[in-house]
């Protein structure tokens, strides 16, 4: 939906489903009934999660245009693709499978290709475009090895998505952009490492590339390069970072980078007591959401403001009770309507901090991405119906802004 120049949404990822059939079903079965609750006089955005093998499907044919066809006539539109899990997201173990195809490889190259012919047919007419993708690779699958030859050849590929988003801006007017989506223990996790990506690979490398492929000069290539490679900033895995919102926004404006889409997400954060009952406490409660399909990247703070990383929840809770950190979060999306949930918090808020930034910056895409409903511990499992409409009025109440055309 439309909230003044903001286009809100949630990400589709939420519903399990790898075939073009799949999606489809899950988007007739929930998208229409979530508009006539929201937004019922009104367009209605979708943040569109397409697999691989879906976005392939979706391109055979005459599918494409149904699926257009079928927006139309329900009053929705497309403006932003979820492009990070190239295959199974749902019903298996995920953890750092999640990252393959990496950056360097031609596989995740060919599947963000599709993507873009997808959304350059879909989004509509006098807004612009992202898809949001993995920070490159997984940093601990080079715990050995040098990542020069990882960021040369990632550099690369990413350039040649924005050459061809330059190619279709240039027939078409659409303006698209990749949005590269930090997260702990991501080849590229935060604000610094973002920066130096941009500085000493993106634009001297990818700005090479691109003005040898388009025959331009390489300032013009830089330009163009911040233009179409933009960061998505996603609130859950910022605050696992111990980073603040403001400063985060203002280190990237002042390196000319751009946030192409915020997604809404919240994690589990805990402040550690000294008594070792309480601990055991917290960490019965945690060993709750230590499941065994995604990864959930535990960051401690100490005092001194030091951190320390650890790969997975599961590995962490082992080492809670010594632990002389004052805070851990933990990289898992939970509702971001609850901020306590009794002997743990979430991180809700860093959102309302991020909410109330919108109107210093350019970002105008805003996706809900509470993706592990069907993993919650099961005092937490509600309706999802119920459960997505309730962030959608969660967000609405903070934004204290009215719905317009």
């Amino acid at each position: 939906m439309q909230l003044a120049n903001i286009h809100l949404t949630y990400c589709t990822n939420v519903h399990p489903g790898e075939s073009w059939r799949d999606v489809f079903a899950n988007l007739e079965k929930y998208i229409p009934e979530l508009k006539a609750r929201l937004a019922p006089d009104k367009p209605f955005g979708i943040g569109l999660r397409l697999s691989a093998q879906a976005a392939s499907e979706l391109l055979e044919n005459d599918r494409l245009a149904q699926f257009q066809a079928w927006l139309q006539q329900n009053d929705l539109y497309v403006f932003t693709l979820n492009g990070f899990p190239y295959g199974g997201f749902h019903h298996q173990v995920v953890k750092d499978k999640v990252y393959a195809p990496d950056w360097r490889s031609r596989d995740r190259l060919d599947y963000t290709l599709n993507l873009t012919q997808i959304l350059a047919a879909l989004l509509p007419a006098g807004i612009d475009g992202g898809i949001s993708t993995l920070p490159l690779s997984y940093k601990p699958w080079f715990a050995q090895l040098s990542t020069d030859d990882a960021f040369k050849t990632a550099t690369r590929n990413v350039a040649a998505i924005a050459a061809e988003m330059i190619r279709i801006r240039e027939q078409t007017g659409k303006l698209l952009h990749l949005d590269l989506e930090p997260e702990p223990d991501g080849l590229i996790e935060n604000t610094t490492e973002v920066i130096d990506f941009f500085d000493s690979w993106l634009l001297p490398i990818g700005g090479r590339y691109l003005a040898e492929i388009l025959e331009i000069s390489q300032t013009v290539a830089e330009i163009l390069l911040r233009e179409h490679i933009r960061i998505c900033y996603d609130t859950c895995h910022f605050a696992v970072e111990f980073e603040d919102p403001k400063s985060a926004f203002t280190r990237l404006q002042t390196a000319g980078i751009s946030i192409g889409k915020i997604q809404i997400s919240a994690a589990i954060r805990v402040t550690l007591p000294d008594e070792v009952t309480q601990r055991q406490a917290i960490g019965d409660k945690l060993s709750s959401f230590a499941e065994s399909t995604y990864l959930h990247q535990v960051i401690a703070r100490s005092h001194d403001g030091t951190l320390h990383h650890y790969s997975d929840l599961s590995t962490a809770l082992p080492h809670l009770a010594q632990s002389t950190a004052q805070e851990w979060r933990t990289h898992f999306h939970v509702p971001i309507f609850i901020h306590d949930y009794q002997t743990l918090q979430s991180t809700q808020n860093d959102i309302v901090a991020v909410l109330n930034l919108l109107g210093k910056q350019q970002c105008h895409h805003l996706e809900i991405e509470t993706y592990t409903w069907d993993i919650l511990p099961p005092a937490m499992k509600l309706d999802l119906l119920a459960s997505i409409q309730r962030e959608y009025e969660w967000i609405l109440q903070h934004l204290a802004t009215e719905v317009t055309a």
